[in-house]
């Protein structure tokens, strides 16, 4: 039985292992709280966006489409498909937590981001399923909502005062931080093959109307790296044959057919 001085060990830990991508969100954090200073939604909205939706990408993407005054169906559906990749992150995560009671499962589904997701999956991954605890997962979730709540009210806070302040490039470190999350992922074809896919297709698809290029690239990047990863059967062979037993020589089987087969 784990004790609690283990717990709070592995809490630390989790929570220390992902300081490296909080400071590659805080400015992320600051951009957005600014761009919601300076936009159509209240202070409070922006905060309330943080603390109940707590993904970074689908929240610029919301504000963008409110700013242009889409549709509530094309905001819901746009920032849906961005985020169905929490769907792929859950099924390569749940062997770890499938045995856990359902309000952990629900908190720990709460807290996933891609950030949270990479922290997690190092540390998962070196253990075998079911044997390690959830508090190193939660330490990693709680300490990036936490960071990025705070870095949120910065920049609905002093984000009237620096207005140029999304223009200065900051969002780079976010982009730094995704690249550094991905790239140690493309460990086999199928997942270069999508990588490369999607990018290139949301590069050259940029300029749809609501971010509707972004969808189409995240659609066919899932497609390829899904086609990749089916089993193919080997050319020339039924897989029904492939299961009988080989019959012996004809003569094993009947000794007089050679004889028979030379009059």
């Amino acid at each position: 039985m784990t004790t609690h001085p283990h717990r709070f060990k592995e809490f630390v830990a989790g929570a220390r292992d992902t300081v490296p991508m909080m400071v590659g969100a805080a400015p992320f954090g600051v951009i957005f709280g600014t761009l919601v200073a300076a936009g159509p939604l209240a202070l409070w909205h922006g905060q309330l966006m943080s603390l109940a939706v707590f993904a970074g990408s689908a929240q610029f993407i919301a504000l963008g489409l409110i700013a242009s005054h889409a549709s509530f169906a094309v905001i819901w559906a746009t920032t849906l498909i961005v985020n169905l990749r929490h769907v792929l992150y859950s099924a390569t995560l749940a062997p770890y937590v499938s045995h856990l009671p359902l309000r952990w499962r629900l908190v720990l589904g709460g807290l996933l981001t891609d950030e949270v997701f990479a922290v997690a999956w190092a540390y998962f991954r070196r253990h075998a399923p079911g044997d390690v605890s959830p508090w190193h997962f939660l330490g990693s979730g709680l300490s990036m909502y936490l960071n990025w709540q705070v870095w949120t009210a910065a920049g609905l806070l002093f984000g009237a005062a620096f207005p140029g302040l999304q223009s200065l490039g900051l969002d780079f470190a976010m982009v730094a931080t995704f690249i550094a999350i991905v790239v140690p992922q493309l460990v086999a074809v199928r997942y270069l093959a999508a990588a490369v896919t999607a990018g290139a297709l949301a590069f050259f698809w940029q300029a749809w109307p609501y971010k509707l290029g972004l969808l189409g690239a995240v659609l066919v990047g899932v497609a390829v790296g899904v086609a990749l990863s089916r089993p193919r059967k080997p050319l020339g062979v039924d897989h029904a044959d492939a299961r009988k037993p080989a019959e012996p020589p004809r003569s094993q089987h009947n000794p007089h057919a050679i004889a028979g087969g030379q009059q």
